[in-house]
């Protein structure tokens, strides 16, 4: 990834400018990245990213003066939607996007948490648009990583704004019980019958050949189901087992995230029926 600071706006294209959070983790990369999406006129912003006045500022920066006609959210994560009220205060803007979720989070890291305060004006079916002075964003239903994840769609230069559904550094966490990888392996056939020119993640480097990443990243998943399956029949039956032997060399502070998405995994097979569960082991049928 290219390298560039917080809180400096760089210019993507003409409608589009991004904004580094500060809050860089072995889950954020080098942080969220927030997008300022319009021309001249009124703009949209896009996962404002944590409570953070500094990160505030820095978005109140590049939108320069210009009306902000709506906030926008992928995802209520913690990393993604909390400074949506904020900024909608700082611009009486109306937040738009992604429905509300509230639920405790089993996942291995605190930033998965979800913002519990996320109050939106209006939810964004699939296929539903906001508008601006020369810009549209178009929602596009991407669970899986969560169940209230949206991408939005820019028609205008046929960019995919992609949150945490695609990202430019890692593939994404799938984390039980509200993450599902059968929805998510669902949404990245469902990516893949698009043709959108390029994707901006929230995590991660622009993504400028999509249709290749995401046909990798489902042949990625495919190849892990296929390692469960081989473990299995190789006498590892619980999660941690089949994560110690998946996962050669892993960091010890990402265990818990593999285990999440390892059992996300076996969730998803055993509806399809290639497994079933006993307690806390998994065995084939």
């Amino acid at each position: 990834m290219a390298e560039f600071p917080p809180g400096i706006a760089q210019p993507l294209e003409p409608l589009v400018t991004r904004v580094l959070a500060r809050n860089a983790s072995p889950y954020t990369h080098s942080g969220t990245q927030s997008f300022v999406v319009g021309g001249t006129g009124a703009v949209a912003v896009i996962d404002p990213g944590p409570v953070d006045d500094v990160h505030l500022d820095a978005i109140l920066a590049a939108v320069g003066g210009r009306e902000v006609a709506a906030i926008l959210c992928t995802h209520t994560h913690r990393d993604h939607s909390p400074g949506a009220a904020p900024l909608a205060e700082r611009t009486g803007a109306a937040i738009i996007g992604c429905a509300p979720l509230t639920m405790d989070d089993a996942g291995p890291r605190s930033d998965a948490a979800f913002d519990i305060d996320y109050r939106p004006d209006r939810v964004l079916a699939d296929g539903e648009a906001v508008a601006g002075d020369g810009w549209t964003l178009v929602a596009v239903a991407t669970p899986g990583h969560t169940s209230n994840h949206l991408a939005f769609a820019l028609p205008e230069s046929g960019a995919l704004f992609s949150g945490d559904h695609v990202m430019g550094w890692s593939t994404t966490i799938v984390s039980p019980p509200d993450g599902d990888m059968g929805e998510y392996m669902a949404s990245l056939s469902k990516l893949l019958e698009r043709d959108d020119r390029v994707y901006y993640p929230a995590h991660g480097d622009v993504v400028a050949t999509p249709q290749r990443l995401v046909r990798s990243m489902l042949g990625h998943r495919r190849q892990r189901e296929g390692q469960i399956v081989r473990a299995i029949e190789r006498g590892m039956h619980d999660v941690p087992t089949m994560v110690s032997a998946m996962y050669v060399g892993l960091a010890p502070g990402l265990v818990g995230a593999a285990q999440r998405s390892v059992l996300a995994h076996l969730i998803d097979m055993e509806r399809r029926g290639l497994v079933r569960q006993e307690g806390a082991t998994w065995h084939r049928r």
